[in-house]
């Protein structure tokens, strides 16, 4: 978050002379005790300051980066997940290329019924299968998608840091947000409820600089 002049220069007077009374700051910076309660509020509630009673406020040696980062890890992938987009696993390879365009996303995840996971597929999958010169009316989309083990996922508890770190260390733009389950032939499946992109981080980081997080 970003202090005020005011609310920086009560922070370096904690710094310096705390455990300090709020009448004491007030009386440093020429102000009543009133004036400053909402500043005073703030950084005590934003973790920069900390008040004892019958003691008064002291610094807690916590930087705008460590509050930040205190934030981030608190955030699960299911507080900003999105509406995953999907191809049935019976489609072709040109059904894919047009529901990609169409819903303007660069990956899309291959269910079968009952939106289970089968598979990923990224835009340079269609790309370069576009390139080879194949009949996409007629190829299966099974035949260019990524399969398990292959695939990497995530739920909606893991925290976004960890997502993030997915989709760095993969190197891919979404992942798809699953919960374990028995389908109905009673064997284990993973069931599609979100996905989350560069794009989700990128306005989550937006938000968090905002003050709206």
């Amino acid at each position: 978050m970003e202090l005020t002049k005011r609310q920086e220069q009560i922070v370096e007077i904690v710094k310096k002379d705390g455990p300090i009374t709020g009448e004491e700051i007030a009386g440093k910076l020429s102000l009543i005790r009133a004036t400053l309660r909402p500043d005073l509020s703030i950084l005590t509630m934003s973790g920069f300051l900390e008040a004892r009673p019958r003691v008064g406020y002291y610094y807690t040696g916590k930087t705008s980066v460590n509050l930040v980062a205190k934030v981030i890890q608190k955030i699960k992938v299911g507080d900003i997940k999105s509406v995953p987009i999907v191809v049935r696993d019976s489609a072709n390879v040109y059904d894919a290329v047009v529901t990609m365009f169409l819903e303007d996303v660069g990956t899309l995840f291959v269910v079968r019924e009952g939106g289970y996971l089968e598979g990923v597929i990224s835009r340079k999958d269609l790309l370069k299968t576009a390139m080879g010169g194949s009949d996409l009316h007629q190829m299966p989309i099974s035949v260019v998608m990524t399969r398990m083990p292959n695939l990497i996922t995530t739920t909606p508890e893991e925290p976004i840091l960890m997502a993030s770190k997915k989709l760095a260390t993969r190197e891919v733009d979404a992942l798809p947000v699953v919960t374990p389950v028995i389908d109905s032939n009673g064997e284990e499946a993973l069931k599609v409820v979100g996905r989350v992109t560069k794009t989700n981080i990128t306005r989550l980081f937006v938000e968090l600089g905002e003050g709206k997080m």
